[in-house]
């Protein structure tokens, strides 16, 4: 019958860690959403470089000014980017009142974090809301996916006296650009609002205070700064430059 010899406690074999932190000292779900926040951070890069890469290479442009100088139901002309003020506005509001439920979920207040959890939600139903109607008014006009206004509605839109060619070319440009640009962000924000509705039941019934942790609206808040840093650019490609 063998018996094990214990090794001496100086020849035991140590991990890399051992004795100190981990660099990597990251909880897995926090850090696989900033692997998926990066990868999409490259897919907006790129359709953000293509149109900045058409924008500067083409003659003429829809002026942002004139494009968006109304806010929809209220003003139909003379009131240049104050629409798209408002939904930014909302949409930063939304990103602070996300990062007060982070704050109280550090504090455990399950009554609080709702109370943020809520606001959230509502900001992003309203952005969502503002966005649907700035689309219904640029289709009014003319703009989709593939479709660009009449001639005689195009010319308000552009300032010098381009050629009809040039104005049709680059109004389908940024027709296709803007719906799928600004889509595929309306599409992060309303994945963001669902995402966010299911968080706030699971607060709601009590799952992470049973838990004892209230991580997960940490890691739903990185995405919901993320959207909201996004629109940033956004708001500056298509409607400042």
């Amino acid at each position: 019958m063998s018996t094990a010899v214990a090794q001496p406690v100086d020849e035991v074999k140590s991990t890399p860690w051992s004795g100190g932190r981990s660099p990597f000292d990251v909880e897995y779900g926090k850090l696989m959403m900033w692997f998926f926040l990066l990868s999409d951070a490259f897919t907006f890069s790129t359709l953000l470089i293509s149109y900045g890469a058409l924008r500067f290479s083409a003659p003429t442009w829809p002026a942002p000014s004139l494009v968006f100088q109304s806010f929809p139901g209220l003003i139909e002309h003379g009131a240049p980017l104050v629409f798209v003020g408002l939904m930014t506005l909302i949409l930063i509001l939304s990103s602070v009142t996300m990062v007060l439920a982070v704050e109280a979920g550090h504090r455990n207040s399950k009554k609080e974090v709702l109370t943020w959890m809520l606001l959230t939600i509502v900001g992003g139903l309203m952005f969502l809301s503002c966005q649907a109607l700035e689309w219904n008014h640029l289709h009014s006009e003319g703009f989709w996916w593939g479709h660009v206004p009449t001639v005689e509605v195009m010319k308000e839109f552009f300032r010098g006296n381009p050629s009809v060619s040039q104005m049709t070319m680059t109004s389908h440009q940024f027709a296709n650009l803007f719906f799928t640009i600004t889509g595929f962000h309306g599409f992060h924000v309303f994945s963001g609002v669902i995402i966010n509705i299911i968080i706030t039941i699971n607060v709601l019934i009590g799952t992470y205070q049973k838990r004892g942790s209230y991580l997960m609206i940490e890691k739903v808040g990185l995405y919901w700064h993320f959207v909201d840093l996004v629109w940033v650019f956004v708001f500056t490609f298509f409607y400042l430059v």
